[in-house]
């Protein structure tokens, strides 16, 4: 993203409110954790070169997007993008374990087949991180990396401002999440990860 707005320019669309992070906290109702959240994607955009008009928040419920009517969010997606001209679309990997990832892989799946003038990749997260045979389940998509050298302070700097995710704002649920340290050193300092949606 930082290649982007050093370049032509990038957005991003936040599909969920990060809401369900902390559901044993009391100090941080959903709606407060959610607003947080928001500030803190706008703060990483900043970092990274854009700015907070680089971002459409649709604020979808955290954890639930399988919950919600594929049809209606696909052609919200579809809307926006073609609202920002884009042409070249990157969402996580269909591979990652995460729910929200997945439906989100399949929202683009489906967009794919309505909008063939368009290019889909697949970028990993969380499979990138837990599963022990990624690289050769990955292998037949004839993954690219990309150097996030000339970056990676900016980087840095984009995943500090995720400090609800960093166990640094909400400290009234210890069973809330927290990325691992080893987690964001691993995405900090390899490359970056993409391959044509297959």
């Amino acid at each position: 993203m930082a290649r982007a707005f050093a370049g032509e320019g990038a957005h991003v669309i936040c599909l969920t409110d990060g809401s369900a992070s902390h559901p044993g906290s009391t100090e941080w109702a959903p709606e407060r954790l959610a607003r947080q959240r928001h500030a803190e994607m706008v703060a990483a955009i900043e970092c990274l070169g854009g700015t907070a008009c680089d971002l459409t928040w649709l604020g979808m419920p955290d954890s639930r997007l399988y919950q919600t009517d594929a049809a209606t969010v696909t052609a919200e997606l579809e809307q926006v993008i073609t609202d920002h001209g884009a042409r070249h679309i990157f969402v996580p990997a269909a591979e990652d374990h995460h729910e929200d990832h997945q439906a989100t892989a399949c929202f683009a799946g489906q967009l794919r087949s309505r909008r063939p003038d368009w290019k889909f990749y697949s970028y990993p997260v969380w499979s990138r991180w837990d599963d022990p045979d990624f690289h050769r389940n990955i292998a037949g998509y004839a993954p690219v990396t990309v150097p996030s050298t000339d970056f990676k302070l900016r980087k840095r700097a984009a995943i500090d401002a995720h400090r609800t995710q960093m166990g640094q704002i909400v400290t009234d649920d210890p069973s809330g999440f927290t990325l691992p340290t080893e987690f964001i050193e691993k995405f900090i300092t390899e490359d970056e990860i993409f391959w044509r949606m297959p």
